[in-house]
């Protein structure tokens, strides 16, 4: 790729991140979600709270959040609560470790997650530039680390 095209990409990256924090998608508290936890990041001041109603099968019938926190942290949150409505609590932690490995650049997604995810890692690659600062990985993993505490049915969830 040439430097003018990772530019662009790097832009059209910029500009999903930004809309995303500065108009999250899922922001709110639904009266309905028996399931939430707090998650901190304190090297960044990301504070959030996550909910989640599960259905039958395990399936993630509703995901929300509230809080604040950067740009990469809101935009993470924002954009997890929308793609793991309809998936099962197991695709939930494939999906979560794909999107992890992506983050830090430590290792290769599982090539079964990367086939059966592959539209929703596509979606979350606008987050994979924070592997170049290890500082950010975790404003970006936050929301997911917190909505799997919540579904496992902890109080919260920490980067520390």
């Amino acid at each position: 790729m040439d430097d003018a095209m990772d530019d662009d990409i790097r832009a059209l990256y910029q500009e999903v991140i930004l809309d995303h924090g500065k108009n999250p998608r899922n922001f709110r508290h639904p009266d309905d979600a028996p399931l939430e936890a707090h998650g901190n990041n304190p090297l960044c001041g990301d504070k959030l709270t996550v909910y989640v109603r599960l259905g039958e099968g395990d399936t993630i019938e509703d995901a929300a959040f509230e809080g604040r926190g950067c740009a990469i942290s809101i935009a993470s949150a924002s954009m997890m609560t929308g793609i793991l409505r309809g998936k099962t609590v197991a695709e939930m932690e494939r999906l979560f470790g794909a999107f992890h490995t992506m983050c830090t650049g430590e290792g290769e997604i599982d090539a079964a997650a990367g086939r059966e995810f592959e539209d929703d890692i596509d979606k979350l690659r606008v987050l994979s530039g924070v592997k170049q600062f290890p500082m950010r990985v975790k404003c970006a993993t936050l929301a997911w680390h917190t909505v799997n505490a919540a579904i496992l049915g902890e109080q919260g969830a920490s980067t520390e």
